[in-house]
């Protein structure tokens, strides 16, 4: 990925109220916010297999804030459920109903130059959610995805302890076709390299389990239970998959990273089955990306919102970037549960209780 960022860090409130100010000002008194009626925003999913958080976490939050900001707004929504060719229909039939501003999560980030310069001269404004997409969008939102990868690395590191420098790693990354996927490697590799022994089997896992849980057994029969001493894992759908082919070989004390703070990721993690997850507060996210979209859709400029500018192919695109937290077996209390993404009781069923009552989790 061709991009460029400056590292910055934005809290829920600030990211809301001062985009929320605005936007329900010109909403309420202006004569665009009076006049134009109920209007639509596009949201374009890329998948509900592979995670849990597009369908439970990100429409949701992102409806709510849209409606919460915008009483006259509706979202269009829909989910490509990994498929390129589906989202690329879904786009095109939101262009054809008129919609001018899309939130457009992309399956294949590098395969949408084309649709955001067909919206452009539509005049849609396209604002690349999560992923950036290729191309000239008119905003982005998403994490500092090249640190998150070095929190991730560093996690490792930390989890090896004084093993790291003698440890062999073994990197089971995102799908190829994913921007935020090499971004998550860099910064992975940023940390990492030169701070262990080697990285000695790095594959795409491509988001999918299967694929991760196949690379995994093949890094057993490859190096031998004894061949590695820790997993990286792009995201907690493929620890999953990881861990259980690290049990069915028999092989233990192996530490294994994630990303994503999936309740089933959070609970392995209290109970020392895998190492770490990476929490992205979903609402920070989600906030910033309906602020802007109803920002757009009253004809408002972005960039006096945009907390940093992306240089992706030479295109300066306004942004809003978020850093994400590590979250290991004694910060679960202190991260995904004070800050509300699960309660106490949603993590500690009967098979978790006494992981969470070691962590004081009641």
């Amino acid at each position: 990925m061709n991009a460029m960022t400056r590292r910055i860090i934005v809290g829920t409130a600030a990211v809301s109220m001062t985009l929320a100010l605005a936007a329900c000002g010109q909403n309420g008194s202006g004569s665009n916010g009076s006049a134009a009626g109920k209007k639509t925003i596009g949201l374009l999913l890329p998948e509900n297999a592979s995670s849990t958080r597009y369908e439970a976490f990100d429409k949701p939050l992102i409806e709510s804030a849209i409606t919460g900001l915008c009483t006259k707004c509706s979202v269009d929504y829909t989910n490509a459920n990994g498929d390129e060719q589906t989202q690329k229909q879904q786009f095109d039939s939101l262009l054809n109903k008129g919609v001018k501003v899309i939130l457009l999560d992309p399956v294949n980030a590098k395969g949408t130059a084309s649709w955001i310069d067909e919206a452009n001269a539509k005049g849609a404004k396209v604002i690349a959610y999560d992923r950036l997409a290729a191309g000239k969008p008119a905003a982005y939102v998403s994490f500092d995805n090249e640190r998150t990868g070095e929190l991730q690395g560093q996690a490792l590191l930390d989890a090896l302890g004084s093993k790291a420098s003698s440890a062999n790693i073994v990197m089971i990354n995102g799908a190829d076709a994913d921007p935020n996927a090499a971004s998550f490697k860099t910064g992975a590799h940023r940390a990492l390299d030169g701070k262990v022994k080697k990285i000695v089997y790095e594959q795409s896992g491509e988001w999918k389990p299967a694929v991760a849980a196949q690379k995994m057994n093949e890094a057993i029969q490859t190096f031998g239970k004894d061949g590695f001493q820790a997993v990286y894992s792009a995201n907690d759908g493929m620890s999953s998959a990881i861990v259980s082919a690290l049990q069915s070989a028999g092989i233990k004390n192996v530490p294994v990273g994630g990303q994503d703070a999936s309740i089933d990721a959070v609970r392995r993690v209290l109970a020392g089955e895998q190492a770490f997850t990476i929490y992205k507060p979903y609402r920070p996210e989600t906030d910033a990306a309906a602020n802007l979209a109803v920002y757009l859709l009253q004809g408002l400029d972005v960039t006096s919102v945009a907390s940093t500018v992306t240089v992706s192919n030479g295109n300066r695109i306004p942004s809003i970037l978020l850093t994400p937290v590590v979250v290991t077996k004694q910060k679960v209390a202190g991260t995904v549960i004070a800050g509300g993404l699960y309660k106490a009781a949603d993590v500690c069923d009967q098979q978790y209780a006494d992981a969470c009552s070691a962590m004081g989790i009641k």
